[in-house]
């Protein structure tokens, strides 16, 4: 782990929730409402209960586990774990958990998700090794994906 990678983590790590509240808070009036909020980089574990304008019952997202993995093709996101309080939400869950979804290469940001795969690397080899089923989300509806449509 590089400097600024460290720094990065750190800074995550002592941002006050209080603060993504309210930030998150700013950003989604007159849609949503953060009530409850935390991210552990080092445990790979993320909780948001999100209360919906006219909805009487907040939603709460759990993520386990989740990395990125860079090999010769690129980058992929993996979730191992994820479930909510809701049932059509653990049903669109199921479908990306436990799967690797390549990270789109984006000329003008790729030093942006170098930084990104860096920081959400997987920390050792066995956690790097869990077999998971590659997704991709174009193939499922019969188009051409980013790279592909070049």
């Amino acid at each position: 782990m590089n400097f600024k990678t460290g720094l990065i983590k750190m800074a995550i790590k002592w941002t006050p929730n209080r603060l993504i509240i309210w930030v998150a808070n700013i950003i989604l009036k007159g849609i949503a409402e953060l009530v409850d909020f935390s991210f552990d980089l080092e445990a790979r574990k993320s909780y948001v209960q999100i209360q919906l304008l006219g909805e009487s019952e907040t939603i709460e997202v759990w993520l386990e586990n989740f990395t990125v993995v860079s090999d010769e093709g690129g980058h992929s996101l993996i979730i191992e774990q994820a479930q909510s309080n809701r049932i059509w939400l653990n049903n669109l869950l199921s479908r990306i958990a436990g799967k690797a979804w390549k990270i789109p290469v984006i000329p003008q940001f790729t030093a942006e998700i170098e930084l990104i795969c860096e920081l959400f690397k997987a920390e050792s080899r066995e956690e790097a090794e869990t077999p998971v089923q590659e997704d991709n989300v174009y193939a499922e509806q019969g188009e051409p994906g980013p790279a592909e449509s070049k």
